[in-house]
């Protein structure tokens, strides 16, 4: 099975609980997102439309950042999720300039957010990012090894519940059939994470 995602725009209320969850969940450096939300406005005043997208690795069919990687740390499993063998990866950011969506980040030293003193949960969850290397999304892939069924971190947080995961073929039927889409289709990538406009008469 390859695995998806399905954001409901209209259930999306941009209040980046996704974003705090991952955060939370896997205790990445400062600067280091891999799930955040985006906001695009529409219209002029006074009639404005703020939609909030929300981001992260798109998990390409065609994922350039696995292309550009100079020594394989960059793959993309069986189950169709991409990840970073930290002990291959040299930081090069190469994937960072060939991802179309801003989906990678650079661990850029071995500080903390309160410097290079590490708090308790800092000086657990940092030895698995090493600074010098990238960083991204992985739809919470040691989850999904565990076997134990418990949901993507930033599924379990959505008050709206807007985001679904699951089998992609499933999902990307149920978003075509509801006008869904995928961002920047022109880059032919084919992203495994699909959206559900915000417009009801979409």
């Amino acid at each position: 099975m390859t695995y998806g995602m399905l954001i409901d725009l209209k259930k999306c209320i941009g209040c980046h609980a996704c974003s705090v969850a991952c955060k939370e969940a896997h205790g990445t450096r400062p600067g280091v997102r891999r799930s955040h939300v985006e906001r695009e406005c529409e219209g002029s005043y006074p009639d404005v439309r703020m939609t909030a997208y929300p981001m992260l690795c798109m998990h390409c069919e065609v994922a350039p950042c696995v292309e550009v990687c100079p020594t394989g740390a960059s793959v993309k499993r069986d189950d169709g999720i991409v990840v970073i063998n930290k002990d291959e990866c040299i930081g090069c950011k190469s994937c960072m300039g060939a991802c179309p969506y801003g989906a990678r980040c650079y661990s850029e030293d071995e500080n903390g957010y309160f410097g290079e003193t590490l708090n308790e949960y800092e000086e657990v969850m940092y030895p698995t990012m090493p600074a010098g290397t990238m960083d991204k999304c992985t739809f919470c892939a040691e989850r999904i090894d565990a076997g134990e069924g418990a949901q993507q971190a930033c599924v379990a947080a959505c008050p709206g519940g807007a985001r679904v995961f699951g089998d992609l073929d499933e999902l990307r039927a149920q978003a075509e059939a509801a006008g869904g889409f995928q961002l920047l289709p022109e880059e032919a990538t084919n992203p495994s994470v699909w959206y559900l406009p915000k417009n009801v008469n979409a």
